[in-house]
């Protein structure tokens, strides 16, 4: 017998997420490398024209708000719920799409943002049917996915 002959429908799709992962790695090297290349270019300018600038004193900055693709947040959204043991408030949902897009929790407005974003994503896919409220913690609503 072969493996995986018994689900092939599974068996495609982590083939299909496998691909599009080492896809992804590769671009990420990519512009790992184009991106090294460039800091390099823009270091021997710096040096140009000041050769005493200490360029290990320069601390990287991180971007500000990242922004996402079409239907990213949602899709993460759609996971945090899915992977949860029970319903869960937005506030709890929005620290966990931050934390998986890589964003600092700790900034008071990025997470503000994202919140509303959270918000809205909930109710657009509760009149979509996919979401529903099932309870309140407090004052915050608790969310969970429509079995």
């Amino acid at each position: 017998m072969l493996l995986g002959a018994d689900n092939p429908l599974a068996l495609h799709a982590l083939v299909r997420k496998y691909a599009e992962i080492a896809g992804a790695i590769t671009h990420a090297r990519s512009t790992v490398q184009k991106l090294t290349a460039d800091l390099s270019h823009i270091e021997a300018a710096i040096r140009l024209l000041d050769a005493s600038v200490d360029i290990s004193v320069i601390r990287p900055s991180r971007p500000s708000f990242k922004r996402s693709q079409k239907g990213e947040v949602t899709n993460i959204l759609l996971d945090v719920l899915r992977e949860a043991d029970q319903p869960l408030p937005p506030r709890t949902i929005t620290e966990r799409v931050m934390t998986r897009r890589g964003m600092c929790i700790e900034n008071a407005v990025e997470l503000d943002v994202m919140l509303k974003r959270v918000r809205a994503c909930l109710r657009n896919q509760r009149n979509q049917g996919v979401l529903h409220p099932v309870g309140k913690d407090g004052f915050a609503q608790l969310w969970d996915v429509v079995q």
